[in-house]
């Protein structure tokens, strides 16, 4: 299979580098209007560049992989899905909801193949948390995604760089989608949010919590889920997973470490993608929920935050005690 990588930033040179060592793919070339960009994608994945879209198109391509930056994933999509050539977009989808309906539309009536690159649910500690879940009656979920603020980062905030990932898990662990947001952000050195506090309630009545934020000197991830029967605790950097099970009267349970695999998640997130495209399947993560997940975000971005209600002033003289 014939394959282009559009865009050749950091992850763009990741989906390169990758690509370029997988059976039965062809890596054709990245495209980048940087020069300093396509150098160092070249000189990773040892392929060609092009400067412009058509160039790359001229070569011939059946899929590509869109890791521009969002601004352009709508432009550049609907470029691709008009020559017939099937696509996994990076999250989110697009800028807006409603580029990214036309986006999964396209698609839908050409008949190719769309992937969003929501890469998490391929972090093998995620799908750890993912089986040991399955079945149990999933009360509440909490997830950590904090760090340093990133230099790249300046047209979008914490919600929709990095929330985004994590509604995304929501919707997959519960398989229900988001029905209530409450969100409380704040924005202490950038110009957009760079903290977030997000409430969520699935349909299914599950509360969940995200907790992320730009301000914290180092990176944490970590997802826990607590059902009827378990309390799941995953670290999603160190990929270990721990289950607490069989609570008794008295307070005590018993604990054990699960197995988790040692795939990498970009790896994985394509080896999905060049599957789903040869057997004409349906992809991991459809486009309909990359819209999903980027609406609830949206969401986010738009609820204004409810002032608390106040108690009532006191009457009368205050009873000092003593």
């Amino acid at each position: 299979m014939r394959v282009g990588v559009i865009g050749a930033g950091v992850m763009g040179s990741n989906h390169a580098r990758v690509l370029a060592g997988l059976p039965g793919v062809s890596l054709v070339g990245v495209v980048d209007p940087s020069p300093a960009h396509r150098t160092r994608a070249t000189e990773l994945a040892n392929c060609a560049s092009f400067e412009t879209l058509d160039q790359l198109f001229a070569e011939g391509i059946d899929a590509v992989t869109i890791a521009a930056p969002t601004h352009l994933h709508h432009e550049v999509a609907l470029a691709c899905i008009a020559k017939n050539i099937h696509v996994l977009v990076e999250k989110p989808i697009a800028s807006t909801v409603e580029e990214g309906r036309e986006i999964v539309a396209a698609a839908q009536k050409a008949g190719v193949t769309l992937m969003v690159g929501h890469v998490e649910r391929f972090n093998p500690a995620v799908a750890a948390v993912k089986q040991a879940i399955a079945g149990e009656d999933i009360l509440s979920i909490a997830i950590t995604r904090v760090g340093p603020f990133p230099p790249r980062m300046s047209n979008v905030g914490v919600v929709i760089d990095l929330a985004v990932h994590d509604i995304d898990l929501i919707r997959w662990f519960t398989e229900s989608d988001i029905v209530e947001v409450q969100p409380q952000l704040s924005s202490a050195v950038a110009e957009r949010e760079d903290i977030a506090l997000l409430q969520f309630r699935t349909e299914s009545g599950v509360l969940a919590h995200i907790n992320t934020n730009w301000l914290t000197p180092f990176k944490a991830r970590s997802v826990t889920v607590a059902t009827r029967g378990k309390y799941v605790m995953g670290d999603l950097l160190t990929r270990q997973v721990t289950e607490c099970f069989g609570f008794k009267p008295d307070g005590s349970y018993s604990m054990r470490h699960l197995p988790v695999g040692h795939d990498e998640p970009l790896r994985a997130e394509l080896i999905a993608f060049l599957k789903a495209v040869r057997n004409g399947e349906t992809p991991a993560v459809t486009g309909d929920e990359g819209v999903a997940s980027l609406e609830i975000a949206t969401q986010c971005l738009e609820t204004p935050s409810r002032p608390a209600a106040k108690s009532p002033a006191l009457k009368g003289p205050r009873r000092v005690a003593g």
